[in-house]
């Protein structure tokens, strides 16, 4: 069995802030990614991957990059600007709440699939029970 998934079984936790945590960090290394935030539509951060300032500004940033219409600073769009190359966004849906899995790094075509993983694991940990 390969070790890195071995281990991601054996690494969960019945918090749920814990287990986004160990589930964005095993997408975020599968994916070679610098940085994977879950964030609400407002920008704020409910869990993440990666050197935390950079998580930070990624959750931040993420709606605004999302929708541009909301940059009306020319800071701000300078800064969106340079973040654009290198991120990716991904909305989604949980229990009629619209949030966004950000990633931020080299993305290629393994990315795609990583985030997919990654998406589908968050509805499993934050959905509530039918």
């Amino acid at each position: 069995m390969d070790a890195l998934l071995y281990d991601r079984r054996l690494r969960r936790s019945d918090d749920t802030i814990t287990a986004l945590h160990l589930q964005l960090s095993h997408a975020r290394f599968q994916g070679g990614l610098e940085a994977l935030v879950l964030v609400d539509d407002v920008g704020a951060l409910v869990a993440g991957s990666g050197a935390w300032p950079v998580c930070e500004e990624l959750a931040a940033f993420a709606p605004l990059l999302a929708d541009e219409s909301a940059l009306v600073h020319e800071e701000a769009r300078r800064v969106t600007d340079e973040m654009r190359p290198s991120v990716v966004l991904l909305p989604f849906s949980i229990d009629g709440s619209n949030v966004l899995l950000a990633a931020r790094g080299s993305l290629n075509a393994h990315t795609a699939p990583v985030l997919s993983n990654a998406i589908s694991g968050c509805k499993r940990i934050l959905q509530t029970p039918s």
